[in-house]
């Protein structure tokens, strides 16, 4: 199973999943969002995802693989190690 999701502060009340996906290092550019989604790999609080517009809020956890990242809307400090 994979670690804890590190926290990703946003600076708006909600994200689309295709830009969160970017700001968490979850993937390298929009052609690789748009790819994994449509191949089914991601995953948004446990439930496969293919819509790259889909609004995330915060506390929802986004999934590619082993690695996973939550949305925060700021109240909680972000769990990057840089």
């Amino acid at each position: 199973m994979s670690a804890d999701p590190v926290n990703v502060a946003i600076s708006d009340s909600s994200i689309k999943l295709g830009q969160f996906l970017k700001l968490a290092n979850l993937v390298e550019s929009g052609s690789d969002a748009k790819a994994l989604l449509s191949a089914g790999m991601v995953r948004v609080n446990g439930q496969p995802e293919t819509r790259r517009g889909r609004q995330l809020v915060n506390g929802e956890v986004v999934s590619v693989a082993a690695q996973s990242a939550r949305v925060s809307d700021g109240s909680t400090p972000d769990d990057f190690p840089w």
